[in-house]
Formats: structure tokens, C-alpha cells, sequence
């Protein structure tokens, strides 16, 4: 019997989600899960690889042959590929602009939710994505769905690469704002699994002018007392 205990939080890019569910999973002891994480992977893999990303076979047989892992080391959640930490590496920015291209691969998707779930298979985990409480965990326990002004995430983000020293090729924070833009457009339309920005389900919080703090009590002082 799976006596799995899930938590989703999905939300667009930028929208404070990964920050967020690993504060989650760090106050109630839950392992996480950053299923974003494994879509760059992919992305980075194939570009190492030569394997065009339009390519929706071969992608998916790649798939099937890299490792993809996860460590923690203090409070840092680690990404590996293939044994290597390639945590910074697949947050670059021409890893960003490209993982649409994975995300939107039936065949890579079905491969990936099949990843996660075995993952998560008797944990006590939060998950978190863009369509985990619609597609990959319908059943979780509890569900939320984070947003935020295209404006305040964009600020986030540059902030974030600007720490990391990550910038790539992006000059201003408008162009950041311009490609978060164009991710909101990509995954809300696309075919395979898209973006729902109202889940019936999910409580939705709108974090735009709140603290990270603020996001993470509203959550845990919900779910804290069912999930023991």
C-alpha cells in the first residue's frame, strides 16, 4: 500500500514556487521535489548531446538513458546529471528559453511523470511544478497554485541570476520580463499538460508583495495539523 503523503505547489515561472516548497518540506520534514529541475536536464543533456530539441524521439530516448539525481547537502538541494552537479548550469539562461521545447513533448512528459511518481512513492514529499496537482498528482492530499505579477517576477529572477552571476546574455530586466512573457504564452497554450492558472482544486495565493516568510505560514499553518 503507497502511504505516500504529497503536497503540490505549482505556479508559472518565476512565481516563487521552488523557494518556497523547499522551506515547505524543510518545516514539516518532507522531502522535495523540483520536477522543473528534471525538464532542464533533459534540455541540457540534449544540447550536450547534439540531440535537437525538436527531435521528440530522440529526446525521449535520451531520457531513458541519462541519470538524473538528487542530494542535499546542508540546505542546498543539489541536481545532478549522470553523476554531475549540474545545478547551476541548467538554470543558465539558454537553458531557460530552450526547456520549453521539452516541456511541451508528450513522450518526454509521459516518461518524466512516471519518474516522479516512482520517486515519490512512499514519501512524505512536496512537489513542485507547473501542472503537478492537475496531471502528474490529481490525488495529492493538499494543492496550491502561486502567482505574481509578470513585473514582480521578472524582478525576482534577475535578482536571483544576478547573485549567481548567471546572466548569460540577457542585458536588461525588461528582456527578462519580455521571455517570462513568452513562457506564461507557451505553457498556458500548449497541447500537452498546459499551464491552469485557476485550478478548482488548489488554493491559489497571489504572492506579489508578500515574503517568502508570509507565502510558507500560510501554507504549513494549513496542511500542518493533516499531515503528521
Amino acid at each position: 500500500m503507497d502511504e505516500s503523503i504529497v503536497i503540490t505547489i505549482d505556479g508559472p515561472a518565476a512565481s516563487g514556487k521552488s523557494t518556497v516548497a523547499r522551506r515547505v518540506a524543510k518545516e514539516l520534514g518532507f522531502e522535495y521535489l523540483d520536477t522543473g529541475a528534471t525538464f532542464r536536464v533533459l534540455t541540457l543533456a540534449a544540447m550536450e548531446a547534439g540531440v535537437g530539441l525538436d527531435d521528440e524521439d530522440g529526446v525521449a530516448e535520451l531520457a531513458g538513458k541519462v541519470e538524473i539525481g538528487f542530494d542535499k547537502v546542508d540546505d542546498r538541494h543539489l541536481v545532478s546529471l549522470n553523476g554531475r552537479d549540474v545545478t547551476d548550469a541548467i538554470r543558465r539562461p539558454e537553458v531557460t528559453r530552450l526547456v520549453v521545447n521539452i516541456a511541451g513533448s508528450a513522450k518526454t512528459r509521459k516518461f518524466l511523470v512516471s519518474f516522479w511518481r516512482d520517486y515519490a512513492k512512499g514519501k512524505k514529499i512536496v512537489v513542485e511544478g507547473r501542472d503537478q496537482g492537475t496531471n502528474a498528482f490529481p490525488d495529492a492530499r493538499h494543492k496550491f497554485f502561486l502567482n505574481a505579477t509578470v513585473e514582480e517576477r521578472a524582478r525576482r529572477r534577475w535578482l536571483e541570476l544576478e547573485e549567481k552571476g548567471i546572466k548569460g546574455d540577457l542585458a536588461t530586466q525588461e528582456e527578462l520580463e519580455r521571455s517570462i512573457g513568452e513562457r506564461d504564452e507557451s505553457d498556458t497554450k500548449r497541447e500537452v499538460a498546459p499551464l491552469v492558472w485557476q485550478p478548482e482544486d488548489a488554493a491559489v495565493i497571489d504572492t506579489t508583495g508578500l515574503s517568502i516568510d508570509e507565502v510558507v505560514e500560510r501554507i504549513v499553518s494549513k496542511v500542518r495539523g493533516e499531515v503528521k
